[in-house]
């Protein structure tokens, strides 16, 4: 009997890139083989993200890449965007079924025989049922792995669609969680990324308990214990929810790595009230300081919103400067667009697109001066790389654990291998250049 074939596509963040994989085992255990998604398949499954306008008008393309490879293929659509707003994603052309956040993983029970749709269905849960728990974790290029901890957020920012996407904060239980990363550990995969919407909320139950068995810290320390894992990393986290006993904990860990991502999306008070942020700018400095002091040579990310409604020139200013002086290593940078069912979608104060743009740029820049900053005072360190499994242009690339980008000739015997390393100088591509130790 000829398998069936299925391919995924995925947008948006590392939990969807979590998801889609526990998907594709599903479909895997159903007797489907999985192929690229450049190759003929009999489906194709988009895992949508709804986070900005681009991830949108990205779907559309997508379809049309996948009809070109084979205009028989049944397409389904999952995830956040497909919640949001299904009848949209259901009138693309080609579209033949759309999920919501509940449905998604139970994706193989609403197809048949893959012939295609006259119309795209739906099967679209009121988010107030996305109440239950799916565990996944995926494994993309053999030397790393996203853990899905946490899913859902109770947190009302104005800006931010997630809530009506993914539903209320609920979380793995400790025992699931450390049976997933015993998994990663048994395929030989040497780093796990935590992630989840709001995974320092970790702890909350199912059903919307809100008592919390076990905390974020519980889930560290446990995490840390796990054999065959050399390295953990936390993907993103709001400066409110770390804490310092975490901050502490890192700095003398076995596995947990040197790098935190840390939301700010505004240095300045005004802006963080009416995006409804959960700290005010102090404690952003105060986080910061408290990982430098613990570990000088730690990477620190920061997302940051600009346009913003009501976000003045000096609004903007303030932000620039605060970056600028703070002692943090790149920035992701995200241009605000508006969402439908904000809050922040009817305010007053809309900022123009070109002035969005000219602030984006900014802090862009900016941010290529943090990072060289920041690989310029690791000059001359030793650290450890893990080398990734991708060969680009005749280099392998690898990471140190505070996350510095090095690269050396292409020799595929050094992938997903780690090693001790002192860093020598940067390139003209900004990457780093090394000698084995």
């Amino acid at each position: 009997m000829i398998k069936k074939k299925v391919a995924f596509y995925t947008l948006g963040c590392k939990l969807n890139f979590s998801e889609t994989s526990t998907i594709a085992r599903n479909f895997e255990e159903e007797g489907f083989d999985r192929v690229d998604f450049s190759s003929v398949a009999d489906m194709y499954v988009i895992n949508t993200c709804s986070v900005t306008d681009n991830a949108d008008k990205k779907f559309k393309t997508i379809v049309k890449q996948a009809q070109k490879v084979n205009p028989d293929a049944f397409v389904a659509a999952v995830g956040c965007y497909a919640q949001l707003k299904p009848e949209e994603l259901a009138d693309v052309d080609g579209v033949d079924l759309v999920l919501g956040a509940t449905e998604k993983f139970k994706i193989t029970d609403y197809i048949n025989d893959l012939s295609k749709n006259e119309y795209g269905q739906i099967h679209s849960c009121e988010i107030e049922d996305a109440d239950f728990y799916v565990g996944s974790y995926s494994v993309g290029d053999r030397t790393r792995a996203f853990l899905k901890v946490q899913d859902g957020c109770d947190y009302k920012c104005t800006y931010c669609t997630i809530p009506l996407a993914r539903g209320i904060s609920r979380s793995d239980t400790l025992s699931n969680v450390l049976q997933n990363a015993s998994e990663i550990a048994a395929k030989g995969i040497k780093e796990i990324v935590l992630t989840g919407v709001n995974i320092g909320d970790y702890g909350k139950g199912e059903f919307g308990n809100k008592k919390h068995e076990h905390t974020f810290f519980d889930l560290v320390q446990a995490l840390d214990q796990v054999a065959g894992i050399e390295r953990l990393r936390i993907s993103s986290i709001e400066p409110n929810l770390l804490k310092a006993e975490t901050i502490d904990f890192v700095s003398k860990s076995r596995t947990f790595v040197p790098h935190f991502h840390i939301p700010l999306q505004s240095g300045n008070d005004d802006i963080l009230k009416l995006m409804r942020r959960r700290y005010l700018s102090d404690v952003y400095i105060d986080r910061v300081k408290k990982i430098k002091k613990t570990m000088p040579h730690a990477c620190i990310g920061v997302d940051v919103i600009v346009g913003f409604p009501g976000e003045t020139d000096d609004h903007f200013l303030d932000t620039y400067n605060f970056l600028s002086e703070l002692d943090i290593s790149y920035l992701h940078v995200f241009t605000y667009s508006e969402r439908d069912h904000t809050v922040a979608a009817s305010l007053d104060g809309v900022v123009s697109q070109n002035v969005r743009k000219k602030r984006s740029k900014m802090l862009r820049g900016l941010s290529v001066k943090k990072r060289r900053a920041f690989y310029e005072s690791q000059l001359e360190t030793e650290r450890t790389v893990l080398f990734e499994s991708e060969n680009k242009e005749g280099y392998i690339h690898g990471f140190t654990e505070n996350y510095i980008k090095v690269k050396m000739p292409w020799d595929p015997s050094y992938v997903n291998t780690l090693h001790r390393v002192k860093l020598l100088e940067i390139d003209v591509d900004g990457i780093v250049r090394f000698k084995f130790l």
